[in-house]
């Protein structure tokens, strides 16, 4: 087979405002900075792929593919995508390991995935594994942490009727009671079989983190995501052996080895790992396979347009979050029947890009050749 190269590289970026207000226990996600990435190569295949930013950090990625990554793919062949993340990775190791990197790793490595499967004519879910035909679907759309108890209540019934499988509410409320209430209010209302999650969002010292957890207990949640920082591994192994309800990680974590702490150290019951932020499709399913080794589910934070194919990739994957994002740069929807969530069975990401709208939107549009 005659190589291909990748003969011209083109950068956007795009700021999306979220449908709804949402809050958590440290941020409010202001804007979605989407950076858009497509590989022009010699075959004639154009291959998209992306990252995002919930606010700060877009122009960052934009001047790191612009300055430094882009012209390194010109002339390379898109099949070799390993070496090209390795590559790649190395050539940024001194901002690495950091989430600008792997932000700007993801927009490549997504594209170059995109190209695969466009190249092989298959679906996404299938060419990297094909465990599942379908993956659980559970919404954060309506949990964020300024909505009532009564207005939480309203919007998990809501979910519940449009066939979710559970709902994340956030916590981090300034008194533990304040939690407690909003969770006791919705588990009441919705009943024993739908899955309640809960996030916050690394807002916990291991002192409160102990204290919520224990006040918690009785209300069968599905998981505690993030109750400290990222970095306090030994505080999340500690809080684990505490208590019976699963402690989640990942979204704030930007490198397989990463997560093999975690694992190692008994750490977390749940992987959270974001595509973008781990630095793309060649990271992330490096990552849910170690997962699978310890035994442990994939459940991964936000991005549920390409997530849902990952997860029906690997046979480990439990959730998909939903949470609408590429709605008006985009015409393809997410499958959605019966609480679970389809992965598309066309070539390439199964992202349909509005190109009129992305190019009516677009804050920042460039282009890296070789001439």
């Amino acid at each position: 087979m005659d190589s291909t190269t990748i003969q011209r590289v083109t950068i956007r970026q795009v700021n999306l405002a979220p449908p709804v207000v949402r809050t958590d226990a440290i941020q409010a996600f202001v804007t979605q900075e989407t950076v858009i990435l497509t590989l022009h190569c010699s075959d004639g295949i154009d291959a998209t792929g992306y990252a995002y930013s919930i606010g700060t950090g877009g122009s960052s990625v934009v001047a790191l593919l612009n300055d430094h990554l882009a012209p390194r793919l010109i002339g390379r062949d898109p099949a070799h995508v390993e070496a090209i993340w390795r590559d790649l990775f190395y050539a940024t190791h001194a901002t690495a390991v950091g989430v600008i990197t792997s932000l700007s790793l993801c927009c490549i490595d997504t594209a170059l995935w995109d190209w695969r499967s466009r190249k092989y004519n298959l679906p996404l879910w299938v060419l990297l594994g094909g465990a599942q035909e379908k993956v659980k679907l559970y919404t954060t759309e309506g949990g964020w942490l300024q909505l009532s108890p009564e207005q939480l209540v309203d919007q998990a019934l809501a979910a519940q009727a449009q066939g979710f499988s559970g709902a994340k509410i956030k916590i981090g409320r300034p008194h533990v009671s304040e939690d407690v209430a909003r969770l006791q209010a919705v588990r009441e209302a919705v009943g024993p079989g739908f899955e309640l999650m809960t996030d916050a969002n690394q807002s916990f010292n291991r002192a409160e983190g102990t204290r919520r957890a224990a006040a918690f207990e009785g209300l069968d949640l599905a998981w505690i995501e993030e109750p400290f920082p990222a970095e306090d591994v030994r505080g999340h192994a500690q809080l684990r052996e505490q208590t019976a309800i699963p402690i989640a990680v990942g979204e704030s974590m930007y490198h397989p080895m990463q997560f093999r702490e975690y694992l190692e150290q008994g750490a977390c019951s749940i992987v959270q790992p974001d595509v973008a932020r781990i630095g793309g499709i060649t990271p992330w399913v490096k990552t849910a396979h170690l997962a699978e080794a310890f035994n442990v589910p994939v459940c991964p934070h936000f991005l549920m347009e390409i997530h849902i194919s990952l997860c029906a990739a690997v046979p480990n994957a439990a959730w998909v979050e939903y949470i609408p994002q590429l709605d008006p740069i985009t015409t393809s929807r997410l499958e959605v029947r019966e609480g679970f969530a389809y992965p598309p069975n066309e070539p390439g990401l199964g992202i349909a890009w509005d190109w009129d709208a992305i190019k009516a939107m677009q804050v920042v549009t460039l282009t890296v050749s070789a001439t």
